[in-house]
């Protein structure tokens, strides 16, 4: 059988090393993945409206014609357009629709990346997007409707974070009406309520240009590749108590001399700061943590800002040095 290879255009392949170089980059200058991934969903966004072409059906991208994924792209003639299930979760159709994304993506993201480290929540995004497509894709198996979107890895990082850490608290973005309130709510509240929509939403039927079967597909998958990958669940502690700790995070987790650090916390903000790098069990936040502690510390000798590197403090001024 003859494999049929699609064309793509020149502002395709820019995004594409835009999608593969925000991550490349992020992983280089050590940056949180939450972030590279909302840069670049915002940029290829911003390409997929300038580059547009026009067809019998009205202006369309030419970035969602190369990028998005087809359910007929499961079929063995198509399957070279296969890598287009990545690449399709980093587009977006309209301001709305990546707005929305996006938000949730931001708090949900960040929180969860620094409970878990950079490598299993980008491994758990991008499954979870996979998984969300291929679940949309056998229900709808043989379409050529193309789906973009990064909803299906969001749900994925959304149903990873209920399982791993169903008692964490997250900023969450509400819609009511044409206003959007911001609420601090349970993890797995949150999950519950997104997860109960989106059933409903496929029970009774509902007709829209919304893939709820991807959501669902995506929260499914991240449970299932936390369950794999992030065996944090132990309780250790009070009869009925459970703890929940990152095994994963805590493998390599620094000593630090906080002897020499409480000398250079001269605000109570800063007391507090180390006070919770102290008591905080998982190394990526505590690194987070001890990041924004040390840049807002000043020379106890000439009140200079200080620079640090690998264990050590200095003052290019007057010459003071500590190790931590």
């Amino acid at each position: 059988m003859d494999f049929i290879i699609q064309t793509i255009d020149f502002i395709s392949i820019v995004s594409i090393c835009i999608m593969i170089g925000t991550l490349v980059v992020a992983y280089l200058k050590k940056w949180m993945m939450t972030y590279a991934l909302l840069i670049a969903n915002f940029i290829v966004f911003i390409l997929t409206l300038v580059f547009q072409i026009q067809t019998p059906y009205g202006n369309i991208s030419q970035i969602i014609i190369d990028l998005g994924f087809r359910p007929d792209y499961l079929s063995l003639e198509k399957f070279p357009q296969l890598y287009t299930l990545f690449t399709s979760m980093f587009i977006h159709s309209g301001f709305a629709h990546i707005l929305g994304n996006m938000l949730v993506f931001f708090f949900i993201g960040m929180a969860f990346e620094q409970r878990i480290g950079w490598k299993n929540f980008i491994i758990i995004y991008l499954l979870s997007g996979v998984c969300g497509t291929i679940t949309h894709s056998l229900i709808n198996l043989g379409s050529s409707i193309t789906l973009i979107g990064a909803s299906g890895a969001i749900f994925g990082i959304m149903g990873a974070f209920a399982y791993s850490y169903p008692r964490d608290e997250v900023v969450m973005p509400i819609p009511l009406g044409i206003i959007m309130i911001f609420r601090r709510i349970k993890v797995i509240y949150a999950v519950l309520i997104f997860g109960a929509i989106e059933t409903v939403i496929v029970i009774i039927g509902t007709q829209d240009t919304t893939a709820h079967f991807a959501h669902l597909g995506g929260l499914v998958g991240g449970v299932i590749l936390a369950s794999i990958l992030i065996r944090n669940k132990n309780t250790h502690g009070k009869k009925g108590e459970t703890i929940y700790y990152d095994s994963y995070a805590n493998k390599d987790l620094k000593r630090i001399d906080f002897s020499a650090l409480q000398k250079l916390a001269k605000t109570l903000k800063q007391k507090e700061m180390l006070g919770r790098i102290e008591n905080e069990t998982v190394s990526q936040v505590r690194e987070i943590w001890l990041e924004h502690f040390l840049e807002r510390t000043k020379c106890p000798n000439c009140k200079n800002p200080l620079n640090h590197f690998d264990g050590e403090i200095w003052c290019k001024n007057c010459g003071f040095k500590t190790k931590y």
